[in-house]
């Protein structure tokens, strides 16, 4: 059983800083984790701790039901791919990734079957003859990954393997990475991976579950969806999305028998009940509002819910192709719009007065001293 579990564990280096604040967590049999956060908030070191590569300062890790604090590195049962490939550059693919195989002496006909096995999972079999200066980079991070591979660990750990890579490229490797673990699953080999990025995109699309880190302090851990639609926090709700969620304050106006959000410019919108119900405490009081840019529209012509519409200055349009990004100011504060590719439709820069329609079903509430959603309360 190869589950990860860390209780408590901080990391604290020799001038006090403290890069790890008791973090717990609880990674299960066969998951496929991701680590995301922006730089500095930990990630890697937490990788690190986990490999052995890097002393924790207090509580504990266990792999399956051992307690692995004090545990070498090559007696922990994991193997690790590193962003730089690490790969031996006087050795051959084979010699690569049998070497590991060769120091734990096992027998020669079993080397080799693991090496053949692992490099047709990974489509490298006319690569094992080659040096790593004759491969591309791509090529390379895939005999990284066939060396953890071939050593049947209990977890594999990935740190940020595909930064080096090109667009392209990344998107290839991204998808084999998933389809080796699914692989792996279906003939029986353990699967736990646990794999360390800044890339939100990877984050979505390859991890079972997300575990969102900032200042080494876990902010959120769930799979990809609800991360991206229960964001637990301002912080998780500004992260995870391209392009980020609109943040800005509002006061909450009770009016009546409605609530509304007074935005700059003395702008209400009155919220619908659902969104409403959260907010009868917080009258006369200043929240953050979040609202997704795929969640704000160009009004059609016709359109007249005046509760939900918002005139706004035009600043730049940016045509993705099958989408366009409207960025525009509304009375000072800077939104971005999501929308269909505009077609025949013209949006001229600084251009004023064009209607946006906000689907204030969608929208997040956040305390604006905690930060949390409230409306996950």
């Amino acid at each position: 059983m190869a589950t990860v579990e860390l209780k408590q564990v901080t990391k604290e280096y020799p001038n006090g800083y403290k890069a790890v604040h008791g973090i717990d967590l609880q990674i299960r049999d066969g998951e496929f984790m991701v680590f995301v956060g922006p730089s500095g908030c930990a990630k890697s070191t937490t990788l690190r701790m986990i490999a052995g590569l890097e002393e924790i300062s207090g509580g504990e890790i266990y792999i399956g039901n051992r307690m692995i604090n004090d545990l070498p590195p090559k007696d922990r049962g994991i193997a690790m791919v590193f962003q730089n490939y690490a790969l031996y550059p006087h050795m051959s693919v084979y010699e690569n990734m049998a070497f590991g195989l060769k120091v734990a002496k096992l027998p020669k006909s079993e080397i080799d079957k693991r090496v053949r096995e692992a490099a047709e999972k990974l489509e490298i079999t006319e690569l094992l003859h080659k040096k790593p200066k004759e491969m591309s980079g791509g090529q390379r991070q895939r005999v990284a990954v066939g060396r953890a591979i071939v050593r049947k660990p209990d977890v594999f750990l990935f740190d940020e393997p595909l930064s080096n890579l090109d667009a392209k490229l990344r998107v290839s490797m991204r998808i084999r990475i998933t389809q080796l673990h699914k692989e792996l699953q279906a003939a029986g080999q353990t699967a736990t991976m646990i794999y360390v990025t800044h890339d939100q995109v990877e984050a979505m699309t390859m991890g079972d579950r997300i575990c969102i880190l900032n200042y080494g302090k876990i902010m959120q851990v769930d799979t990809p969806l609800n991360v991206y639609n229960y964001p637990q926090n301002k912080f998780v709700a500004g992260f995870i999305g391209s392009p980020a969620m609109n943040l800005m304050q509002v006061s909450v106006i009770k009016s009546g028998d409605e609530i509304n959000l007074r935005f700059s410019g003395e702008l209400e919108l009155a919220l619908p009940t659902a969104k409403a119900q959260h907010l009868l405490n917080y009258a006369g009081k200043t929240i953050w509002f979040g609202i997704r840019p795929e969640h704000i529209s160009l009004v059609n012509a016709g359109e007249s819910n005046a509760d939900s519409i918002v005139h706004g200055k035009v600043e730049i349009v940016e045509q993705m192709g099958n989408e366009s990004y409207i960025h525009f100011n509304l009375n000072g504060v800077s939104l971005v719009a999501r929308t269909a590719q505009l077609g025949n439709q013209t949006l001229q820069q600084s251009q004023d007065k064009v209607a946006f329609k906000f689907l204030l079903e969608h929208c997040h509430l956040f305390d604006l001293d905690t930060e949390q959603n409230i409306g996950l309360k």
